[in-house]
């Protein structure tokens, strides 16, 4: 097994490590659209566990085998952004999307970091 933690709090900050569309077996779904609300469903339950929220995320990273030889592909982003409004409200995170040839499992098209802060103030510059 690899060696690292699935989430760190610092204070109020509390950064996740990358989670991916996997089942309870580590499996992955055919679906990329499934994939995709299995990560969000991941990253939902290890900001539980570290105490915090999708409402207090600030920044997410999102990492994507590419659909289309020149861009991630609107499969990717259609999901995304309909899990960030249903997560999130109409608050937005800042996000940066990347696409990459391969993930850490065989069959992963898609990993999701995020930063949350859970203290009182302004979220949205």
């Amino acid at each position: 097994m690899l060696r690292y933690s699935q989430a760190v709090r610092v204070g109020d900050r509390v950064e996740i490590s990358g989670q991916g569309g996997w089942d309870e077996d580590f499996a992955f779904p055919d679906s990329l659209e499934e994939e995709i609300v299995r990560a969000f469903d991941n990253v939902e339950r290890t900001l539980a566990q570290a105490g915090a929220s999708w409402r207090e995320v600030i920044a997410v990273n999102s990492y994507h085998v590419p659909t289309a030889p020149d861009t991630i592909g609107e499969d990717h982003n259609r999901t995304m952004v309909e899990q960030f409004r249903r997560r999130m409200g109409e608050r937005a995170p800042i996000w940066t999307q990347i696409g990459v040839p391969a993930l850490g499992a065989p069959g992963m098209r898609v990993e999701i970091r995020v930063t949350a802060l859970t203290g009182p103030g302004e979220r949205d510059h």
